[in-house]
């Protein structure tokens, strides 16, 4: 096993790894920002050069790699960085770290596991969040163990198949965000392609097909170890606990469990093949249209609409991917100066209003949408609700600073000042309230001085 690692390391670095004139690094392997080992670092480099110098090549000696007790060790320290809840099994980080050697021994069990192949994954716990439209979104936890072995995994894997994504994709990569993807859009609309065909995928990573999957991943992996321990995630039984306590067991036949560390490059490498065809043979290449994704949310930016794209997108995403298309949430946009409608894309409102000081003509403009704003005042309206009138003002006051801070940084692009005075408002005014039922005499502010300079100058309340 050893020497076909070193086999492995020696066969990249002769004939995979380029020098930087030859083969540019992105940022997000040229710079080790996620402070990973330098051996690691070097080797995930190269595993980038390789694959993208060669792109039909098959990897087939990356076990070795994912074992290395370096790579379980970068891969908990990320893991415990996360944070996160427990498996099935209860285990905690904290529970792990408070154990003398409690972190050593983990890795050394699992070294162990994966070096004579006797590693098997756990169940997984079946949680659900609430979505902003008020139904549930279903998350399946892996237990702490099972996230260090797949984050190795993430470790060794993800250069190779960077090396191939296109620039159209967003979402879930490194040095790649939702911004990225604002900025595409809002470029493209400028420029005239203002047809859009605004696409969603129903249930997407709970109904993409395992076999399919699979023969992506063998497209560029050939270690039938590395196969097996991703074949084992996907058919890892789903544990699901009800309001009685009663327990269901059940083995997905498709999909990726939303909450796996490895189900983000999965779920982006299954739809990368749609992103291929888009440009291969499909409106990219016909209608010179754009394609702007992230993960499963993508629109289709072109200057006319045409039927033909409406037939290519469902042959393809049922068709040749056997996902299925939300037709209710699907729909055709024609965005002009002269007409109303609007795109809504990852909490941004896409459309044009009057200038400040130009009445006579109209602005392409991007702000927080009215369902993204209506979130956020529904997430302040339960930090300040009756029952936590118990709370103290400088705690509730800092947890709305914190809230804020983050709703900020997302929603700085384009021009959201409409919507800060919106939220800014209704935080105020909930705080007041709060403030006058503290107790059976209300809160007031000092003689000369309003709510507004109390909360902001007093208490240190953030506003946006």
């Amino acid at each position: 096993m050893e020497r076909r690692v070193r086999n492995e390391e020696s066969r990249l670095h002769e004939k995979g790894a380029t020098t930087e004139q030859e083969q540019k690094l992105p940022e997000a392997f040229a710079v080790n920002r996620k402070h990973l080992p330098e051996k690691l670092y070097t080797q995930r480099q190269k595993l980038y050069l390789k694959a993208k110098r060669e792109p039909k090549f098959r990897f087939y000696t990356l076990y070795g790699l994912i074992n290395r007790l370096d790579v379980l060790g970068a891969a908990w320290k990320a893991v415990a960085r996360n944070e996160g809840a427990a498996g099935v099994d209860g285990v905690t980080i904290e529970m792990i770290e408070a154990t003398p050697n409690g972190r050593e021994e983990l890795l050394a069990a699992l070294h162990r596991e994966l070096q004579t192949k006797e590693y098997k994954p756990q169940a997984v716990q079946r949680v659900y969040i609430p979505k902003p439209d008020g139904r549930l979104r279903p998350l399946g936890i892996p237990t702490i163990r099972d996230r260090v072995v797949q984050t190795a995994v993430l470790l060794i894997l993800e250069p190779i198949f960077e090396a191939d994504f296109l620039d159209c994709s967003h979402g879930y990569r490194p040095r790649r965000s939702a911004k990225g993807a604002l900025r595409q859009i809002n470029r493209n609309l400028r420029w005239g392609w203002t047809a859009i065909y605004d696409a969603d995928l129903q249930a997407y990573f709970d109904t993409i097909p395992h076999d399919k999957l699979m023969k992506c991943v063998e497209r560029r992996i050939a270690d039938r170890s590395v196969l097996r321990l991703i074949r084992q995630w996907l058919k890892v039984p789903v544990v699901e606990r009800d309001g009685d306590g009663r327990t269901k067991i059940s083995r997905p036949k498709s999909g990726t469990p939303q909450g796996g560390v490895i189900s983000p490059l999965l779920a982006n490498l299954y739809l990368h093949w749609f992103d291929l065809r888009f440009y291969r043979d499909g409106p990219g290449k016909w209608a010179h249209a754009r394609l702007v994704r992230y993960a499963d949310d993508f629109v289709i930016m072109m200057r006319f609409v045409t039927d033909r794209t409406d037939r290519w997108v469902e042959a393809t995403v049922e068709g040749w991917l056997g996902l299925k298309i939300n037709r209710k949430k699907t729909r055709v946009i024609k965005l002009t100066e002269e007409g109303n409608e609007s795109l809504d894309f990852l909490g941004y409102n896409f459309h044009y209003e009057w200038g400040h000081t130009d009445r006579k003509r109209r602005f392409l403009t991007a702000s927080p949408s009215a369902k993204a704003i209506a979130h956020r005042k529904n997430e302040l309206r339960k930090v300040t609700d009756r029952r936590r009138c118990y709370v103290p003002t400088s705690e509730l006051v800092e947890t709305i600073n914190h809230q804020l801070r983050g709703w900020r940084n997302y929603f700085s692009f384009g021009f959201p000042r409409w919507a800060y005075r919106s939220v800014n408002e209704f935080t105020v005014n909930r705080l007041i309230k709060h403030l006058q039922r503290r107790s059976q005499r209300p809160c007031r502010p000092p003689a000369g001085m309003s709510y507004y300079h109390f909360l902001t100058r007093r208490m240190g309340l953030e506003l946006l």
